[in-house]
């Protein structure tokens, strides 16, 4: 087993880039290693639906109970709109805001997918994501690439946090590094 780095400066990695770029596909690739490493992992994933190849929304999942629900879809009656898709509010606070709540308690990496425009319809979970990004946990989100939110204006702005653009370049290599920064000594 590899041994997590505990010291006084936890990693912030923010990955952005286009959509559909792979910032999910690196997160989930990081997920799976760090796990395979014994390390509880924990937090939200966003997971595109399709139907008969054409997006018609998205699901959340909690990376420690596997609980899912839905994010956002097409022709929900109410909630607020982004483009064609509107926002399950109930869902976000029940399953998005509470990942991210059990995983400052009880992961040792906390990973949130996504900071968005979707995502942040919802208090509780912009609150739950302040929280953890107030614990010495290592930390690995994305990041909307377009997203002007005070939170995404925070985060951009802190120079302790690493923001990390996803490319078709890059993005294969990307898992390996950003596990290194989480498990090598500074």
């Amino acid at each position: 087993m590899i041994e997590l780095r505990h010291d006084l400066s936890p990693e912030r990695i923010f990955l952005t880039g286009e959509p559909g770029c792979g910032k999910t596909t690196v997160m989930k690739r990081v997920a799976e290693s760090l796990t395979l490493c014994g390390l509880k992992i924990g937090g939200v994933m966003s997971i595109e639906n399709r139907d008969a190849g054409r997006r018609t929304g998205f699901s959340l999942e909690d990376l420690m109970t596997h609980e899912t629900g839905m994010l956002a879809g097409i022709g929900f009656d109410s909630g607020p709109r982004v483009g064609r898709y509107t926002v399950d509010i109930l869902d976000l606070d029940r399953i998005g805001a509470q990942a991210v709540q059990r995983a400052t308690k009880e992961a040792e990496v906390i990973l949130i997918d996504e900071l968005g425009p979707m995502e942040l319809y919802s208090s509780r979970f912009i609150e739950a994501v302040r929280v953890a990004l107030r614990t010495q946990k290592h930390l690995l989100a994305t990041v909307h690439k377009r997203a002007n939110h005070a939170l995404i204006v925070e985060v951009r702005a802190n120079p302790a946090h690493a923001l990390v653009e996803v490319t078709g370049a890059n993005r294969d290599e990307l898992p390996a590094q950003i596990i290194e920064r989480i498990m090598s000594p500074k």
